[in-house]
């Protein structure tokens, strides 16, 4: 007997040492359940990307949005500065207007007080010169009636 046969009796041994501890049917339980752990992973990568996926574009929608939202602000920002500065503009040429009559008015006022003060320093004048001239031509006692009478005449035409 030579040691060809002992390895195949030693190799059939073997064999029916597998077959009878059922190591082939053990081992592809494993590798079944292996398999199936991984096409559960799969399974689940698949389920996350999915989920990734509609994530990403609720995010795309919400930034286009507030990208729509954003720009409907700075509108109404630039139609309102708009509305300010046209508004600051009247109120500013309403001021201007305002302030121009004032003026106006002070100096209409101002002549017409430089205007009677001169009338007044003439009527002033006038009466004593007149007075004078009187006093110089008339005696005092007519003199004196007739500038009471003259001053009561210029009173009341200034009145």
């Amino acid at each position: 007997m030579d040691a060809t046969f002992w390895a195949t009796v030693a190799l059939v041994i073997f064999l029916a040492a597998v077959v009878y501890l059922k190591v082939p049917g053990t081992m592809a339980k494993s590798l079944d359940e292996r398999a199936a752990k991984i096409r559960g992973e799969l399974d689940e990568a698949k389920r996350l990307r999915e989920e990734a996926q509609q994530l990403l574009g609720e995010y795309q929608r919400k930034r286009k949005e507030a990208e729509t939202e954003a720009g409907a602000i700075v509108a109404a920002a630039c139609r309102e500065a708009g509305q300010l500065v046209e508004e600051a503009r009247l109120k500013t040429e309403d001021y201007v207007v305002r302030r121009t009559a004032l003026a106006e008015q002070k100096i209409e006022r101002a002549e017409r007080e430089a205007i009677n003060e001169v009338r007044s320093r003439a009527v002033d004048i006038a009466v004593e010169a007149a007075r004078r001239v009187i006093r110089d031509t008339v005696d005092a006692g007519a003199s004196d009636a007739l500038f009471q009478s003259s001053l009561r005449d210029v009173q009341a035409k200034l009145n």
